[in-house]
């Protein structure tokens, strides 16, 4: 009797999980990623020419264009507009340069109520803080391994 009891629950749980769980279109999710990217690609693109077209060289340009991006990034998250955007466009929304800056930015504005070091300070690289931390590590062991190789002779 308890074994019978038991699947029924079970039974019972796995309704309600498939109940609840929200469904999602992947192609749809997909589209509105393409959707959402490409229109940061696309703002980072005028950005971009119209710098060039001011005089100055692809490089300055590049570095306004990175500037712009990322101001852009965290006035939106700012104003609570950029997490939206990146709920309706998902990983589309995750462009490297815009969704690094929102996702330092975020807790940081999250955070500013407990003050400058509790709050901001200890907060703001939550999300990104992995993303740097690791970085910073593959890096330098890749370049330890590029530096044997060249001693050594192998590159």
């Amino acid at each position: 009797m308890k074994e019978e009891e038991k699947q029924k629950q079970q039974q019972e749980y796995n309704e309600y999980v498939k109940q609840v769980t929200p469904t999602r279109n992947l192609a749809w999710a997909m589209c509105r990623a393409f959707i959402v990217g490409g229109l940061i690609c696309i703002i980072g693109q005028l950005i971009l020419n119209t710098a060039v077209r001011m005089g100055l060289d692809k490089e300055m340009a590049g570095s306004w264009c990175s500037l712009c991006l990322i101001f852009l990034s965290i006035v939106l998250t700012g104003f609570n507009i950029y997490p939206s955007f990146a709920k309706w466009g998902g990983a589309g929304a995750l462009v490297p340069i815009t969704g690094f800056a929102n996702s330092v930015a975020a807790p940081a504005i999250e955070f500013q109520k407990e003050g400058q070091v509790f709050g901001i300070g200890a907060k703001i690289f939550t999300i990104a803080g992995p993303v740097i931390l690791y970085g910073i590590f593959s890096s330098w062991v890749l370049g330890l391994g590029y530096w044997i190789g060249k001693v050594s002779g192998i590159f």
